[in-house]
């Protein structure tokens, strides 16, 4: 399917998009953007309802959202532009799930068919350097995490609460919008990850009877720049 291109202002550029976190029915679309260049009519030039607020997530936004509508045209032929509800989650066509993500310049979407997947959840995050991630582990990690993390080194470990942080957005991104309950980060521990861009999370609190405590669920990430995506995808059934 081609891409919308000619619709695309000046502050947004396509780019590759990593084969590892497609699963299969689903479309992954990626750009890099600079909200420094983003001019006074880019949201009525690419037809998307404006925000409000300062320049950086005016960027932001729109950003994600022409992911989005070039992730759907692909998967559906239609370069449709998902609406939000009042919690600002994203409003997808009937038959497609999807999710946006987007900071530091990188924004991503996917969408996949709702026959496949009841949720996505994706996540970008820009590496976090050791202070910060020393100063955020207490609000990321549960105790039994920071307990396994003892004796990294300060960049390993930076790396584990940038990845433990994106998994858990994407745990969240993927189940709220089934659940339409909020959790946070100490409600879910990630129990394992590999370095061929697998994870496994688990529940650590009662959202529905059907996910529990104990409930687990598949993630994977991967790295690219200075960036850590992750995905969890919930099979439909």
């Amino acid at each position: 399917m081609p891409s919308m291109s000619t619709h695309f202002p000046d502050f947004f550029q396509l780019q590759p998009t990593p084969a590892s976190l497609q699963p299969a029915a689903t479309c992954l679309v990626r750009a890099r953007f600079d909200h420094t260049r983003l001019a006074a009519d880019d949201f009525r030039y690419c037809s998307v309802e404006p925000i409000r607020g300062v320049a950086k997530r005016q960027g932001e936004y729109l950003a994600g959202r022409l992911c989005a509508r070039e992730a759907l045209h692909r998967l559906c032929g239609q370069p449709m532009v998902p609406g939000r509800d009042e919690d600002g989650v994203p409003i997808w066509p009937e038959a497609v799930v999807g999710s946006i993500t987007h900071g530091a310049g990188e924004a991503l979407a996917i969408v996949g068919s709702r026959c496949q997947w009841s949720g996505l959840g994706l996540d970008v995050e820009k590496r976090l350097g050791a202070e910060r991630a020393a100063k955020l582990a207490g609000e990321i990690l549960t105790p039994r995490e920071l307990e396994r993390a003892t004796g990294l080194a300060p960049a390993p470990f930076a790396r584990l609460v940038t990845l433990t942080f994106s998994l858990k957005e994407s745990l969240f991104k993927a189940l709220y919008p089934l659940l339409l309950t909020r959790f946070y980060f100490h409600d879910a521990e990630l129990l394992t990850w590999s370095e061929d861009g697998q994870a496994e999370l688990r529940l650590l609190i009662n959202l529905s009877p059907e996910w529990g405590t104990g409930a687990r669920l598949s993630g994977q990430y991967t790295e690219f720049d200075d960036y850590l995506l992750s995905l969890v995808a919930i099979p439909s059934g």
